[in-house]
């Protein structure tokens, strides 16, 4: 049973070829570019409107040097809420359940973070590491905590996305696979497991928004 449960994590193949990179390039296909004209549709104006705000609001703690990875930031965010949207579609696969996709992800934009902030700020890079105030005796040991909270901070990242997504979609398929099989014998409660599974999906939709801004904050700060 459990092995059942975790095939739809798989990635799909179709006559012996992976479709995972298919899986990755759709997000990008069904976002609408503008056009030449002087006014868009609606569905464009929309997506311009949502990217802006999504700028504006991730940038706002962020000084004017930093500004210049609003576009990787935003193009992430865009990447990550597609994917992770299209993956409550029914017969999908959702690529950011994986978790070396995740840590590709997260692991060099990190590491990017890191090294630019040691290039530009080495003395204020360095001195998180060592909290303001700290008592002799406690700093080796401060030091050693630190760098290593410094270094689990990619592992988190992608372990969160992994962990909630995957997550959701088992609560998913355990409560749809509930449902159908009491609806022959018990209406009643089948009918009361899907009005839960509908309150789940719209969380579920709820999450898939929250982790990919979460994911994407967190690089930023």
């Amino acid at each position: 049973m459990m092995t059942n449960l975790f095939d739809q994590f798989m990635s799909p193949t179709y006559l012996g070829m992976p479709l995972i990179v298919l899986a990755l390039g759709l997000p990008w296909i069904l976002w609408p570019s503008p056009s030449s004209r002087w006014l868009n549709n609606r569905l464009v104006t929309l997506q311009s409107w949502f990217l802006n705000r999504f700028t504006q609001q991730l940038l706002l703690p962020i000084n004017t040097g930093g500004h210049k990875w609003a576009l990787i930031l935003a193009s992430l965010m865009t990447f990550l809420l597609s994917m992770n949207l299209l993956g409550l579609l029914p017969y999908t696969f959702t690529p950011t359940t994986q978790l070396s996709l995740n840590m590709g992800l997260a692991v060099p934009f990190w590491l990017a973070t890191v090294i630019i902030g040691m290039r530009n700020q080495p003395t204020a890079a360095l001195g998180h590491l060592l909290p303001e105030g700290t008592p002799t005796p406690l700093i080796p040991v401060l030091i050693v905590i630190e760098t290593i909270s410094l270094f689990i901070r990619p592992l988190a990242l992608g372990v969160r996305l992994t962990a909630n997504l995957t997550a959701g979609h088992l609560l998913i398929q355990l409560i749809a696979t509930a449902a159908f099989t009491l609806m022959a014998s018990m209406t009643t409660v089948a009918l009361l497991t899907t009005s839960i599974l509908f309150l789940l999906t719209l969380l579920e939709i709820a999450v898939a928004m929250i982790q990919a801004y979460v994911f994407v904050l967190l690089l930023s700060l």
